[in-house]
């Protein structure tokens, strides 16, 4: 159990629970009507701690810097809402919905506290005290110091890396029509007629007088032939750049102003001089 010296140690400070997952920071500790001792310790939870749940402090710790509790930070959470009044006071229907959200049964918790022998945690060691008295009386815990601390949220902007999409290099065949031009050469016969003169007069008069003969010719003719080869023409990659830019952020900061009564103050809350 939390001590009335260890008070100073969890206000302010992390709670966390049997995980080691913190829940929020401890803002109020109760006491006990009838022990004077811690019973209840509120926490601030939610976004920016704008909400506050209960949790029994009995069976909780003080680590370090830090208060543990034996239970789940969804159950912290989903604790009832409770009204506590002006004088910072737990009403004692309130405090049976708390012991009932926690699996603790009301009856049993109080017999075990009055035991005989002042070994019960509601014994005070004043005589006269019963269960009845102190059940469900608890009293916020609050600072001697008159002064006020005040207190406001300050708006922190940064960035976060996230994935946009993605972009890949896809090598693929496609099939195009080229065409050109090539020279083609082919022979063609034609009849050469030459007149009998004393230079092919031997080869004339070479064979018989009066005969049948033949002579062939091979003609010739070129034709286009297509031979492809594959040539490296370029090289291709994907590369990134970061780019800049400028964007207004907006947000909501709360802000506590401190008035004195009787004292005129400016827009700020601040005594005019």
């Amino acid at each position: 159990m939390i001590t009335q010296e260890q008070i100073p140690a969890v206000l302010e400070h992390p709670v966390y629970d049997a995980e080691g997952s913190k829940i929020g920071d401890a803002n109020h500790v109760f006491f006990d009507d009838a022990t004077g001792r811690p019973e209840w310790v509120s926490i601030k939870t939610g976004l920016f701690g704008t909400s506050e749940s209960f949790v029994p402090i009995r069976d909780a710790v003080v680590v370090e810097d830090h208060l543990e509790v034996p239970y789940a930070k969804g159950m912290v959470k989903d604790a009832p809402n409770v009204d506590v009044d002006s004088g910072g006071h737990l009403s004692e229907s309130e405090e049976v919905r708390l012991y009932e959200h926690y699996g603790i049964a009301w009856d049993d918790a109080w017999q075990q506290a009055n035991q005989a022998g002042g070994g019960g945690w509601a014994h005070s060691g004043t005589a006269g005290t019963t269960a009845a008295a102190g059940t469900g009386s608890m009293d916020m815990a609050t600072s001697e110091d008159e002064a006020m601390t005040r207190s406001e949220e300050h708006m922190h902007v940064g960035a976060e890396r996230y994935e946009t999409g993605r972009a890949r290099l896809r090598k693929y065949v496609v099939t195009e029509e080229v065409q050109q031009t090539v020279p083609l050469r082919h022979e063609e016969v034609r009849v050469v007629r030459e007149p009998i003169t004393d230079a092919n007069a031997g080869d004339a008069m070479s064979g018989a007088e009066i005969s049948e003969a033949e002579h062939e010719v091979t003609l010739h003719a070129e034709r286009p032939v297509v031979e492809t080869e594959a040539v490296p023409v370029e090289r291709v990659r994907l590369s990134t750049e970061e780019v800049t830019e400028e964007e207004t952020v907006r947000g909501q900061v709360r802000k506590e102003r401190i008035a004195a009564d009787g004292i005129e103050n400016d827009d700020e809350g601040r005594p005019r001089r």
